[in-house]
């Protein structure tokens, strides 16, 4: 009897289980802060940085320590990501901290923007990219790969503040959902004065960079977009980290991160709102480029600047084992994240595009079968 009993305890434990792992996930998303730094991600604020000299910053460094700086680096990290720390992390895993053990970086020798937007959504580099006005990406994207799937056709979408992804996601060709740089829809016929009011704050702001609109005014259309519940993968870009590192602005690049972080909670709890993608989410969130280090090389990137192929990487939804923060793993490369997005959804990217590195494997539960 008592054998017995042992017995249903342990099968009824392992259906359990099985059912815990099994395959959920119907929706995912990449999400990108353009040459966010692992250094800031796995430590917070740069000491280095924190001044006016080295850091560029307006904000008095009195005011810019309140916000963002606290001695231990768990800390600090916690304070500038509240939700990639206090949910993403805990949730699900995050690699790239080197001084753990975990390597994140880039295969494309470049480091920089369009070859790894290329890298991370074609899952290979390719050579011939060797600049960010290349133009129309000759090669497919997984998003656009996905879009030619049964189910998956009109319910894919880049939203992006920047204009160069029209190129790298081949609008033309792709005939992807796209919102990106200082473009809106077309006029509805029907606007809603709340929409009148995005289209004149598009039109009537000064535009800082010509190329990229603020990630504000991203988010506002983005999540207008999602509340819909047409899209199943989604491409979101964010852009503001990268500028303000490359004009010298640490202090904004600290508030840019920290609102980063911000919009990606808001996406998470809308999604999680609706009953199309509660419980049945992946989000990726990572960098397109690292960057070089204090004090100075930190506003650049390339393969002249040291440090710059070193990204970092997370994962969290309802088919990633909640592992954290990862140490002392196997290397993980930008290449991955475009057949981790097919894998997420039971497809087989690597299949039907050969060139492509194989799924993080680590992020996926290994009941996993691909078609």
């Amino acid at each position: 009897m008592k054998r017995a009993r042992w017995l249903g305890l342990v099968l009824g434990a392992l259906a359990l289980s099985a059912q815990g792992f099994a395959h959920q996930t119907e929706n995912v998303v990449l999400i990108v802060s353009d040459g966010l730094r692992w250094q800031e991600v796995f430590s917070g604020a740069d000491a280095a940085l924190i001044n006016e000299t080295d850091g560029g910053s307006w904000l008095p460094e009195k005011e810019l320590r309140r916000r963002y700086w606290r001695a231990d680096p768990a800390v600090r990290r916690e304070l500038l990501f509240p939700f990639l720390w206090g949910t993403v992390a805990k949730q699900g895993q995050i690699f790239g901290n080197q001084a753990k053990g975990s390597i994140a970086r880039v295969t494309n020798g470049k480091a920089y923007s369009y070859p790894g937007y290329n890298e991370m959504a074609t899952g290979y580099p390719n050579d011939a990219i060797d600049s960010n006005e290349f133009g129309p990406n000759p090669h497919a994207t997984v998003f656009e790969w996905l879009n030619t799937l049964d189910g998956y056709k009109g319910h894919v979408a880049v939203y992006g503040t920047w204009s160069r992804f029209d190129d790298i996601f081949n609008k033309k060709r792709s005939h992807l959902v796209m919102q990106t740089g200082w473009q809106l829809p077309p006029r509805d016929a029907h606007e809603s004065p709340r929409d009148a009011l995005l289209r004149e704050l598009f039109a009537s702001t000064t535009q800082f960079d010509e190329e990229d609109c603020p990630n504000s005014f991203l988010q506002v259309p983005l999540l207008d977009y999602v509340r819909k519940g047409e899209a199943n993968v989604l491409f979101v870009g964010y852009g503001e980290t990268d500028n303000w590192a490359h004009q010298g602005r640490y202090d904004l690049v600290l508030d840019s991160a920290h609102r980063f972080d911000h919009f990606v909670e808001q996406l998470w709890q809308a999604m999680q709102s609706m009953p199309k993608y509660q419980g049945k989410t992946t989000f990726i969130i990572t960098t397109d480029h690292g960057r070089g280090n204090a004090p100075i090389e930190w506003k650049e990137h390339g393969a002249e600047q040291r440090g710059s192929e070193n990204i970092w990487i997370a994962v969290m939804g309802p088919d990633t084992r909640p592992l954290g923060e990862r140490g002392r793993v196997a290397t993980v490369v930008q290449a991955q994240i475009a057949s981790t997005v097919a894998a997420l959804l039971g497809k087989d990217y690597v299949h039907d595009v050969p060139p492509a590195a194989a799924p993080i494997r680590d992020v996926l539960d290994q009941t996993f079968t691909m078609h």
